[in-house]
C-alpha cells in the first residue's frame, strides 16, 4: 500500500523550519494573530526567482491543498472509487450506498475531487522548488488516527493529518450564496441563517469511525448527510481563497497559477452544494443531529431553496453599483489566517499539537503579509 502523499526535499536550512512541521509557539483553538513569531523567509532571485511575497502565498496555498489531500483520501477510502489513481483503500459498502443516496455519482466525484487536491500540492510545490524556493511537508504531523472501520487503509490509521470524526459545520455559505441583499465584504457582521443548525452546535462525524458506526441506518445516513455538507463547506472556503490571494501576486505566472487552480475548487464547490441538497431529511436516534427538509417551513423560499446552486447576484464593490453574481467573500485582507481559524473552528485539526497550529499561523502570516509588486 502507497504511503500518505509526501512533498519533495530540499538541503535543510533555516526555511527548513516549514519544510520539517514548523517547530515552536502555541495558539488557542480560535487561532488569533501572530506576536514574535520567526518570520519564514523565502530566497529573492533576481533572474527567474520568486519574490518573498509570491513564494509566501505559493507556499500557504499548497499547505492548504496537502491538507486537503489528506481528508479527501480519507473520504476516497471508504466511499470513493478505488483504482490506481486514488489508490491505497478498499471502499466500505454500507457507507457509499448512503452517500450514493445525494447522488448516485458521488464514488467518482469524491475520487475526482481527491485527485485534484493531490495534484495541486504536488505541483505547487515542484513549481516553488523548481524557483529556488522551499515547498512544504507536513508529514511530521502524521499522527492522528482517523476511521478503522472496513475499507480504510490500514496501513495510515495513527498517520492522518485531519480528524473527520469530531466536525462543527458553518452551513451559512448556504444562504450566503442565496442572498441578493448582502456580502460579507460588504456587510462583514451580518449573520447569515445556517442551513443545517444542528451541525454547527456539536461536533459529528462524517465518516463511520469503526464498523459500529454502520448501523442504525438512519445513522449511517446522518454521517453521509454530514459528508455530504462538510465538502462544500470546505470547498466554498477555496473558492474564495484563491482570488483572494491573487490579488496579492506580483508574478504573472504566480497570478496565473492561483487563477487557474482557483477555478477547479470554485467547480468542486458547486458540485457539492447541488449534492447537499439532496440530504435526506431524518434525525440521527444516536445523538440527536437533524437534518431538515430545507424545502418546507421554517426553511422554504429563496433563502434555502435546495434547486438555486447559482449564486446570486448581491451588492459588489459598493452599493452604487448593479448587483453582480461573483464569489464571495473576496477581500484579500487577512484570508490566509482567515482560512487557518475557519478550518481550526471546524475540528478538522482536532488532536493536533500546539506547534502544528503555529505551524499554519506562521504560513498564514507570511501570505497575509504579501504586497503586489508593481514594475
Amino acid at each position: 500500500m502507497p504511503k500518505p502523499p509526501s512533498q519533495p526535499t530540499t538541503p535543510s536550512d533555516r526555511r527548513s523550519f516549514i519544510k520539517k512541521g514548523i517547530a515552536a509557539g502555541a495558539i488557542g483553538v480560535g487561532v488569533g494573530f501572530l506576536g514574535n513569531s520567526p518570520t519564514v523567509q523565502a530566497k529573492s532571485f533576481d533572474d527567474g526567482g520568486l519574490s518573498k511575497g509570491d513564494a509566501a502565498l505559493l507556499r500557504f496555498a499548497a499547505a492548504a491543498e496537502i491538507l486537503e489531500s489528506d481528508f479527501w483520501i480519507q473520504y476516497n477510502e471508504l466511499g470513493g472509487v478505488q483504482d490506481k489513481e486514488v489508490s491505497g483503500g478498499h471502499g466500505n459498502p454500507i457507507y457509499t450506498a448512503k452517500l450514493k443516496v445525494l447522488d448516485l455519482d458521488f464514488p467518482q466525484y469524491i475520487h475526482d475531487n481527491t485527485d485534484d487536491e493531490i495534484t495541486h500540492f504536488t505541483f505547487l510545490n515542484a513549481y516553488l522548488e523548481s524557483k529556488g524556493a522551499d515547498g512544504v511537508n507536513l508529514d511530521k504531523f502524521r499522527t492522528l488516527e482517523g476511521s478503522t472501520a472496513t475499507g480504510v487503509n490500514k496501513n495510515l490509521i495513527g498517520k492522518r493529518l485531519t480528524n473527520l470524526t469530531q466536525l462543527t459545520l458553518d452551513t451559512s455559505w448556504w444562504t450566503r450564496y442565496r442572498s441578493s441583499t448582502h456580502n460579507p465584504d460588504l456587510d462583514p457582521n451580518f449573520k447569515f441563517p445556517q442551513a443545517v443548525p444542528d451541525l454547527h452546535k456539536g461536533q459529528f462525524t462524517a465518516i463511520p469511525r469503526t464498523d459500529q458506526d454502520l448501523h442504525p441506518k438512519d445513522h449511517i445516513q446522518a454521517i453521509a448527510n454530514t459528508a455530504g455538507f462538510h465538502m462544500p463547506t470546505i470547498e466554498q472556503g477555496g473558492n474564495s481563497l484563491y482570488p483572494s490571494m491573487a490579488q496579492r501576486a506580483s508574478s504573472v505566472e504566480v497570478l496565473r497559477i492561483l487563477i487557474s487552480i482557483g477555478p477547479t475548487e470554485t467547480m468542486h464547490f458547486q458540485t457539492w452544494s447541488d449534492k447537499a441538497g439532496n440530504a435526506p431529511p431524518l434525525t440521527d436516534p444516536t445523538n440527536g443531529l437533524t437534518f431538515p427538509d430545507l424545502n418546507k417551513p421554517p426553511f422554504d423560499g429563496q433563502t434555502f431553496d435546495t434547486n438555486l446552486i447559482m449564486p446570486e447576484p448581491c451588492p459588489f464593490l459598493s452599493r452604487k453599483l448593479p448587483k453582480c453574481s461573483i464569489i464571495r467573500p473576496t477581500e484579500t485582507k487577512g484570508i490566509s489566517m482567515g482560512v487557518v481559524k475557519f478550518l481550526t473552528d471546524m475540528g478538522l485539526f482536532m488532536g493536533q499539537p500546539k506547534e502544528f497550529f503555529q505551524m499554519l499561523q506562521d504560513l498564514a502570516a507570511e501570505a497575509d503579509a504579501a504586497e503586489r509588486e508593481c514594475d
